[in-house]
């Protein structure tokens, strides 16, 4: 099995000297913060020829207008493809999308009549961000939209890696992610989006191989935020040497998206780790590990005091002892099935994948329910939903909140119905 950009090289936390490897971040780029009213602004400074990158960052560091300078990190896409699915077994979306509609799914179809009686079916009139490695959105030159996304289902976004209004998906990472959130229903085709009715903003900040620095996805986040996002889906981690202090520029803009009331949500990642990665680590995201198809963590799936929920991921399950529902030595559960592609930007198939990357999109989508539900009033705050989210969240694991499973496996049909 390939585990795709998982673990990163281990990152040095002196800013004036990065012990890293080139991997972990751009190696001639320092990510510099000014200090204007009201919001710090964010800049790439190139190093200059002949000076090295420690000696830009201190004499950056020096100058009162800065109020931080520090190497341009790399995050990682956090899932682990497996062998491509080939279409449809028989019993429809219902046989493969154990996600939506099983023993440990979101409970899905009864969140969708919960919406319906609402007046607001599949999500409708609530938009997600979805910052990846873009989305099959459009037909335009050699690119193509995916048959499953109805093409009146995008709001405007932005290519941040290719600094350009067309945020097309060179991967297919961020197509999977966007078609769990809201991929089409009753066309015949493919399967079914858990926010079906909603819109996806593309914004593309990670490239063709599922890598983006942090100067892109801060500008990609302030982007969502500003262009009325009600939620950002971060299906991404750095390298879990990484912290708070060498990620500035994106708690900013982090801090920037909740003042303008959107939700954030994030991979953990996929690193087996006992803490969270950033951004999911971040104090304004709601971070999501991941579960298996017997309910229990996925083996990949970091967790710790600060992991909010979790949703399904796919996968083997993980050796947590005294849970029933985790079986390691039995065959894995199965993955995360959606539309995308592999290598031919034009040829759609349907593809399973497993990580903390396809257990955030069911969030979202969740959130994105309850939104358009009218339960929490019109545009509610983010801690009201995710204090929603977590209320009724399904219990895994030992009684109440804990490090492996947050408050609990997120439950659309009890998040999105309206009290007795």
């Amino acid at each position: 099995m390939l585990r795709r950009a998982l673990l990163l090289a281990t990152v040095g936390t002196a800013l004036l000297a990065p012990t890293a490897g080139a991997a972990d971040y751009v190696p001639d780029e320092v990510v510099v913060r000014y200090a204007p009213q009201p919001d710090p602004v964010t800049r790439v400074v190139k190093v200059a020829r002949g000076s090295t990158l420690g000696a830009t960052i201190a004499r950056l560091e020096q100058r009162p207008d800065v109020l931080s300078a520090t190497p341009n990190y790399i995050a990682r896409a956090s899932f682990v493809p497996d062998d491509p699915g080939r279409g449809l077994t028989p019993g429809g979306w219902q046989a493969l999308q154990w996600n939506f509609a099983g023993p440990f799914s979101v409970n899905a179809p009864d969140a969708w009549d919960n919406l319906a009686r609402a007046g607001h079916p599949g999500g409708s009139g609530v938009v997600v961000a979805v910052l990846d490695t873009g989305v099959a959105y459009s037909d335009r030159g050699r690119f193509a939209r995916s048959p499953d996304l109805r093409g009146d289902r995008f709001a405007r976004g932005y290519d941040f890696v290719g600094d350009d209004p067309y945020p097309h998906d060179l991967n297919g990472h961020g197509t999977h992610v966007a078609s769990t959130i809201a991929e089409s229903v009753d066309n015949g085709i493919g399967l079914t989006g858990l926010a079906f009715g909603a819109k996806i903003m593309p914004v593309r900040v990670l490239d063709r191989n599922g890598e983006g620095d942090s100067a892109a996805i801060s500008r990609g986040i302030r982007f969502a935020a500003r262009n009325r996002a009600d939620i950002i889906n971060l299906s991404f981690e750095f390298s879990e040497t990484v912290r708070a202090r060498e990620i500035p520029d994106i708690l900013d803009a982090l801090r920037m998206a909740r003042r303008k009331g959107v939700l954030v949500v994030g991979a953990s990642g996929n690193a087996s780790a006992g803490s969270v990665a950033y951004p999911a680590r971040a104090n304004h995201v709601l971070s999501v590990g991941a579960t298996t198809e017997r309910g229990c963590l996925a083996e990949y799936s970091n967790q710790g005091p600060t992991l909010d929920l979790v949703a399904p991921g796919g996968g083997p399950d993980a050796p947590l002892d005294g849970d029933p529902n985790c079986r390691p030595l039995d065959r894995s559960g199965r993955d995360i099935y959606q539309m995308t592609f592999t290598s031919n930007v034009r040829t759609f198939a349907l593809d399973h994948f497993q990580g903390t990357s396809m257990a955030a999109p069911h969030v979202s989508g969740a959130a994105a329910l309850l939104i358009a539900s009218g339960l929490l009033g019109e545009r509610p705050a983010p801690d009201a939903v995710e204090g929603r989210l977590k209320a009724t969240a399904r219990d895994l694991g030992a009684p109440g909140p804990d490090d492996h499973y947050g408050a609990g496996l997120v439950d659309a049909r009890a998040a999105t119905t309206p009290p007795a």
